[in-house]
């Protein structure tokens, strides 16, 4: 196969220039995470002298120990807290939009109901809607509730994402009914059925919506913007824009400020690359093997 490969490439001089420069924007695109790691180990005055220099010089852990409250690097950020947060909305929202978009998806695909398609026009009518324009609505409403500089008031306006919904209802079209109709042959209701036989056939769907849900909740930052006001509320979002800001502290402090950014980024990028063979082959998949 590799002799294959080789040969084609050598018929094919323009698939070789293709791939060179396929690889060439891959190491531009790769190139300011690196910078970012790398400022993440210098100083500050090191950073302010050589922004795009590749050799931290000296090599420094200081950003690191006030990130995380250690040793006595000069004052601390709450850094900590912010992660807390994070992770604590991250977890029950992700794990909230899985269940109820996959419950919706399901009802939308499979259950025949009255206003069933005027439902899925407003769906769709929904994710069409710029975010900006319901900030000012959300606020009133989470303002009206009682839950405004809440966890509450962070959590539950994002337990139901409208693309997850469309995504889970476009896979469960895809399951053959005839699975459906042999376990209610069987005896399971709807549910039983939902939850028994559909869901475990909708993994790669559920990775790919669990990706989503998990990346979108953990960079999420003009919901939180209107839902709290107090710091004990701030998310790493918030948080680093009031960071970069200058509200926190005085100096350009490029390397703190880079690495808060770097231990935020990290999360996601290792949840898309363990599962990004699902991720990417989640809207082929569903097919029946009978």
């Amino acid at each position: 196969m590799t002799s294959r490969t080789s040969r084609r490439l050598s018929r094919s001089p323009g698939m070789l220039v293709l791939y060179v420069l396929l690889a060439g924007l891959g190491l531009l695109y790769v190139l300011p995470f690196v910078v970012q790691l790398v400022t993440s180990l210098k100083t500050d005055p090191d950073a302010a002298a050589h922004p795009l220099s590749l050799l931290p010089d000296p090599f420094s852990l200081d950003s690191y120990r006030r990130l995380f409250g250690i040793g006595d690097a000069g004052e601390s950020v709450p850094f900590p807290r912010w992660l807390a947060n994070s992770v604590l909305v991250t977890l029950f929202v992700t794990g909230g939009r899985v269940f109820f978009d996959s419950l919706a998806g399901y009802a939308l695909a499979r259950l025949d109901f009255r206003g069933r398609a005027v439902l899925f026009n407003g769906l769709l009518t929904v994710m069409s809607v710029p975010g900006v324009v319901l900030l000012i609505p959300k606020f009133l409403v989470l303002n009206q509730l009682g839950i405004f500089d809440t966890y509450a008031g962070m959590i539950i306006p994002l337990l139901v994402d409208a693309a997850g919904v469309f995504i889970m209802r476009q896979f469960f079209l895809s399951v053959p009914k005839e699975v459906e109709e042999a376990a209610r042959i069987d005896g399971a209701g709807i549910f039983r059925t939902f939850w028994s036989v559909v869901l475990p056939m909708a993994r790669p769907a559920l990775i790919t919506l669990t990706i989503l849900s998990f990346q979108g909740s953990w960079n999420e930052f003009t919901h939180f913007l209107v839902a709290t006001q107090s710091p004990q509320y701030e998310t790493l979002t918030t948080g680093l824009a009031h960071f970069v800001s200058g509200s926190l502290s005085a100096g350009t402090q490029y390397p703190l400020k880079l690495t808060a950014a770097l231990l935020a980024t990290v999360p996601v990028a290792v949840l898309f690359f363990v599962f990004q063979r699902h991720f990417v082959r989640g809207a082929n998949a569903g097919a029946v093997k009978q």
